[in-house]
């Protein structure tokens, strides 16, 4: 049981760390995009964000439901990422939570902020400065569009996780063998810990 607690520490603490230098990095990077262009093209940004946190989150939904034995087959017969796939199923909990909790909340955050940002400059370009009404009714009907389509882009993304997880997870796992064999990346190392069944009632 401490062992346990332990090992759920150091990962929430490992967590911690990595969501705040991304988010670092995200908001930096995002920021900096943002500065002197277009609210057309804020917008277009905003978009790209929001389809980051849906796809994600549908990749994290894909781990958790995907079985492992289709890999086993697809890794005996030499398919690329086969191996790196087996490997994302066998800790589906923690790159769920990587994708999910991280990724898929930062880009939340990010899309929020950059929103703002996106309407006080239409507004300004309007003639209409910070607090006037066409900008109140502007950030309301910005805002309500990126939550809409954050929300509905999840719903479907998690449908589509469920019915096509295998599908899904052998696209990552030939990603990350990319990254592994050409780039010398390497996200999951090799352990023996299988999924976990889920056990139907």
């Amino acid at each position: 049981m401490r062992n346990s607690m332990k090992k759920s520490l150091h990962w929430s603490l490992i967590i911690a760390v990595i969501t705040f230098v991304l988010a670092a990095i995200f908001s930096i990077v995002s920021t900096a995009l943002l500065s002197g262009v277009a609210w057309g093209a804020g917008m277009l940004i905003v978009f790209v964000i929001v389809l980051t946190g849906v796809v994600s989150d549908t990749i994290g939904v894909a781990a958790t439901a995907a079985d492992e034995k289709p890999f086993h087959a697809m890794a005996s017969e030499k398919v690329q990422g086969a191996k790196q796939a087996m490997l994302i199923t066998r800790n589906a909990d923690r790159f769920s939570n990587f994708t999910n909790d991280v990724i898929g909340d930062i880009a939340g955050i990010i899309s929020g902020t950059a929103s703002a940002y996106v309407v006080l400059h239409l507004a300004l370009q309007m003639g209409y400065g910070e607090g006037s009404t066409v900008q109140f009714v502007i950030s309301v009907l910005f805002t309500s569009v990126v939550a809409a389509l954050t929300v509905g882009g999840k719903s479907v993304g998690k449908t589509l996780a469920i019915q096509y997880s295998t599908e899904i997870i052998a696209y990552v796992g030939r990603l990350f063998y990319f990254l592994e064999v050409k780039l010398r990346i390497t996200i999951f190392k090799g352990n023996k810990r299988k999924k976990k069944k889920n056990i139907k009632k």
